[in-house]
């Protein structure tokens, strides 16, 4: 868990960890050296890069936090090294909610999602926007794959910490992708039988047994 540990277990949460009996698990992530912040290795760039969505949880000027949705195309969040992901922002209801809140707090939370394989990934980090003209070379690559629309800017994120969560209680759900891909052999499958009862039902008629 590394940092991520040090950053979420705070002093009310390791009360509250002890009053409820989970106070051991709080030592042994804390045990782990806060050595700065978390690398993204192989199985973490895998799962952000082949995510079609995510919640991204940031916090205004009143205290109060704010939770959006990102949606695009698997791959639309670019994993740029171990330390930094990004992607391109596009026009959505122009609220700007988000954007606004970097503006005070660039911390932020994102939860990314596999419901099909009732897996999580957490992270933390800190977000900034970026024009599109202040570094063209990252504006191209963030261009392809991306979500529809309009870009208005960039979102990097620098990792400081992240945690894979337990599959406990994440309902499987499927996207239209992983159904048609789950569901190609069971079609095929049928259009074999399909034709297959049709051939015999013309062999029954050739034998002067339509029924």
């Amino acid at each position: 868990m590394g940092r991520f540990a040090h950053l979420a277990y705070t002093d009310s949460v390791r009360r509250v960890q002890e009053e409820q009996g989970s106070g051991l698990l709080g030592v042994r992530a804390l045990a782990q050296p806060d050595t700065g912040p978390d690398e993204l290795g192989p199985d973490e760039a895998a799962f952000l890069t082949t995510r079609d969505g995510f919640y991204l949880a940031s916090t205004g000027e009143t205290g109060w936090p704010y939770i959006q949705f990102r949606g695009g195309p698997a791959g639309f969040v670019h994993v740029l090294d171990e330390r930094r992901l990004a992607w391109a922002e596009v026009r959505g209801n122009r609220q700007y909610i988000t954007t606004g809140n970097l503006r005070t707090d660039g911390r932020v939370a994102l939860f990314f999602m596999d419901y099909a394989r009732q897996a999580r990934l957490k992270l933390l980090g800190r977000a900034r926007t970026q024009g599109l003209d202040e570094d063209p070379a990252l504006t191209e690559r963030l261009d392809a794959p991306r979500t529809d629309g309009k870009v208005e800017r960039l979102m990097i994120v620098e990792v400081e910490g992240f945690n894979w969560n337990c599959h406990q209680h994440i309902t499987p759900r499927y996207s239209e992708e992983e159904l048609e891909t789950a569901l190609r052999p069971v079609r095929a499958r049928m259009d074999a039988l399909e034709q297959e009862n049709a051939r015999l039902r013309a062999r029954l008629a050739e034998l002067g047994d339509p029924d």
